[in-house]
């Protein structure tokens, strides 16, 4: 199949994944009351009297349309991530929680819990967590002897065992009775914090970054070259690596500090998107965006959906990356080895 194909198709996978999360829940709607609610946003005329059309605003715009496009974004941030990732180190098996960036953000939000700050202030210490993490990392690999990918990973594993620890004395003196319960939920990961009013910060930080590492799409297949061929051809491999890390944390920070952490899909989109379309990021980055945004929304459907107790959305995507990456892999052996 060619780009324009599989990126139509995955954009197909998108809206279908909306048009799911906007009907299913514990109050299902079907789709005529749903175009019914969409025709009178347009200015025509419903047979939804003014009572269903209250209770489908509350349940729609109000509920499900925040998470809905909150998942999107932060879902394909997440997946543009971990693929940059993936290129910038040279290595399939990491993830935008490398440098730290997912404990740095936990150890921010848990320092913010225990302190008694807001939900505003916990989220903009998560958000300064993850960037200190990374930063943290950088620093590190630095001081080991520049910006190559083995120095970059061994900053990234000090600083992500630092900021666990950090994160482990936090969760030792906070209040057992509710700080530590506030703790566990937030790390678990949750979209039930979004609210329209909320999204414009989340999509400032988002939209750009995003649109930022798909434009450097094919300058990350130089960086998958190595350093000399990429040098060769005029590229400043070590600067450039530099740029798309700080892009990819800024974005991942960003989520965590939105919805906590959500794992494994920034592992996982990136690998069966390259099983699809190959390994040229300006064919697989676009899809990847759209797959990653497919798979939260629906995993966010899931956790809302299979029992009248919310599930955190992160460990449906640890259930569901566990089981993706198994196939994966199975794939990889049967067909490639």
């Amino acid at each position: 199949m060619s780009a324009g194909g599989w990126l139509a198709l995955a954009g197909g996978i998108w809206l279908g994944s909306c048009l799911i999360a906007l009907c299913a829940g514990r109050y299902p709607l079907d789709l005529s009351a749903l175009a019914g609610y969409v025709w009178h946003l347009a200015g025509g005329r419903s047979d939804l009297t003014g009572a269903q059309l209250q209770t489908m605003h509350a349940l729609i715009y109000e509920s499900r349309l925040p998470r809905l496009l909150g998942a999107s974004m932060m879902g394909a941030a997440l997946a543009l991530a971990g693929a940059t990732y993936q290129s910038a180190f040279r290595n399939p098996l990491v993830s935008p929680g490398l440098l730290g960036v997912l404990s740095g953000a936990g150890f921010g939000a848990a320092l913010a819990i225990v302190l008694g700050l807001p939900a505003l202030a916990i989220q903009g210490t998560a958000f300064a967590g993850g960037l200190l993490a990374s930063a943290v990392g950088v620093g590190i690999a630095h001081r080991l002897g520049g910006g190559s990918p083995m120095t970059l990973i061994f900053g990234g594993l000090i600083s992500n065992a630092l900021f666990t620890a950090l994160l482990s004395i936090l969760k030792f003196v906070a209040d057992p009775d509710q700080q530590l319960s506030d703790i566990v939920f937030w790390l678990l990961g949750s979209l039930d914090r979004l609210s329209m009013p909320g999204l414009l910060p989340l999509a400032l930080v988002l939209v750009p970054g995003c649109l930022l590492l798909l434009a450097m799409a094919r300058l990350l297949d130089l960086l998958t070259l190595g350093d000399d061929e990429a040098n060769a051809l005029g590229i400043p491999a070590v600067r450039l690596r530099y740029l798309v890390i700080a892009t990819a944390t800024l974005i991942a920070a960003m989520t965590v500090a939105a919805a906590g952490i959500i794992g494994w899909l920034g592992l996982i989109v990136p690998h069966v998107t390259r099983l699809l379309v190959g390994p040229q990021h300006r064919r697989m980055m676009p899809v990847a965006a759209l797959l990653g945004a497919s798979f939260l929304v629906l995993a966010d459907t899931l956790s809302r959906s299979l029992s009248s107790t919310e599930i955190p959305v992160g460990i449906m995507t640890e259930l569901a990356g566990a089981l993706s990456l198994l196939a994966v892999l199975h794939i990889i052996r049967r067909y490639l080895w």
